[in-house]
């Protein structure tokens, strides 16, 4: 997906990991996820480099589908919709 059309996108649940180093943002990312339903929207904040290649490997793990990431200014907005 482009930018912009991350950036329309629904969020069901956002998970603000920004102060945690690896592995916290992606345990962070697995309990948030059993809080929404099947098709919705999760946007994990990240400053950790490592969430940007863990979340999108746990999604193709889990089933989950990774719909791209935006960097900021000193972290990253991951989106992902789970299955």
């Amino acid at each position: 997906m482009t930018t912009e059309e991350l950036n329309k996108l629904h969020i069901a649940k956002l998970v603000d990991a920004r102060g945690t180093a690896c592995p916290g943002p992606l345990l962070e990312a697995k309990k948030a996820i059993g809080s929404i339903k099947p098709g919705d929207i999760m946007e994990i904040l990240s400053a950790d480099e490592g969430t940007k290649v863990d979340v999108p490997k746990w999604c193709t793990k889990q089933g989950h589908e990774y719909l791209g990431t935006i960097d900021e200014n000193g972290y990253f907005k991951i989106y992902m919709k789970k299955k």
